[in-house]
């Protein structure tokens, strides 16, 4: 029996067959255009961090850094988010969706270039050693602690996180996963201080960035028009 997704009642179709349908559909659409995605972004983050145009600004450290502390097995956390930033988009039924949801991201994501290149950021050096902390060296040799503020690690998470809520209420999951998505993204924002790869300013200034765009994009009311007939979706 095939099902269409995004065309069935949540209360006839349980919520986990309403998501395995809408990851099938465009699957390889998806996952060709986040693999793209992530390596144009990447190129130009690690350019900006690599090549700042103007003087960096050292971030401050505040209370809520030092209460936090350095937890280095917050680091699962912390790269979690490359897979949770994919749910979003894997969960679209349609191209028009899909395309829409990455303008949005990309806007939200050059928003936060914009910054570091107007503004290059770093957060403090943390008197750790690295090399001896689990996984931390091979981070530190891909995400460096410059392009700090706004933290996009933050911003991406919120913004991914308001995106899934609604898809998740769309095909009707339980209560208790929905606030398990927001758990998620708290723990991700969590990471990124106990890791010390951002302070407390910069993960703050991503939580706005990243509410902002989910707003912009969520209100939308041709934002998840759905042209596309039930039956060309495969």
């Amino acid at each position: 029996m095939k099902i269409s997704p995004g065309q069935f009642p949540g209360q006839t179709v349980p919520w986990q067959i309403q998501i395995l349908a809408r990851m099938r559909s465009h699957f390889f659409l998806k996952t060709s255009g986040i693999t793209l995605f992530m390596l144009a972004f990447f190129t130009g983050y690690i350019y900006l961090l690599k090549h700042p145009v103007f003087a960096v600004t050292v971030m401050p450290v505040t209370a809520l850094d030092n209460a936090v502390g350095f937890h280095p097995y917050s680091i699962f956390l912390y790269v979690s988010l490359w897979l949770y930033v994919s749910l979003p988009p894997a969960l679209f039924s349609t191209r028009r969706e899909l395309i829409n949801y990455g303008w949005a991201v990309g806007g939200l994501c050059l928003a936060g270039l914009a910054c570091f290149l107007l503004w290059p950021t770093a957060v403090p050096p943390a008197n750790i050693d690295w090399a001896n902390s689990y996984g931390f060296s091979m981070l530190k040799g891909v995400d460096a602690a410059g392009n700090a503020c706004p933290s996009l690690h933050v911003a991406t998470a919120v913004f991914s996180a308001a995106w899934l809520g609604r898809q998740l209420l769309e095909v009707g999951a339980p209560r208790v996963v929905r606030i398990s998505n927001w758990l998620w993204c708290a723990g991700i924002a969590y990471s990124t201080l106990a890791t010390r790869q951002h302070v407390a300013v910069d993960m703050l200034a991503g939580i706005v960035l990243g509410a902002l765009a989910a707003a912009l994009s969520l209100n939308r009311p041709s934002f998840l028009a759905n042209p596309e007939p039930a039956a060309s979706e495969n």
